[in-house]
């Protein structure tokens, strides 16, 4: 098929794909470039907000009664059979 192109449209061709490909390589950079600079002016910008506590809630526990554990390994074994 291509001995029926012509030079010129071959040469467009190869200029619209490299143009996108540019343009494809300048877009991703400038949104890395705009995507680090707003980090960065974004953590200065809310110092108002409380800090945040690294460790969670403590954890709780409950003790069962005898016939709630009863209770707890039945429903166990019904599950189990499933």
């Amino acid at each position: 098929m291509r001995e029926h192109v012509s030079t010129l449209q071959l040469i467009g061709a190869v200029a619209l794909t490299a143009a996108g490909v540019a343009w494809a390589v300048l877009v991703t950079r400038l949104l890395r470039r705009a995507r680090v600079e707003a980090t960065g002016r974004f953590a200065a910008a809310l110092p108002a907000l409380p800090h945040q506590s690294e460790v969670g809630p403590s954890q709780e526990s409950v003790e069962l009664t005898p016939a709630e554990q009863d209770a707890f390994a039945g429903l166990v074994r019904r599950l189990g059979h499933r």
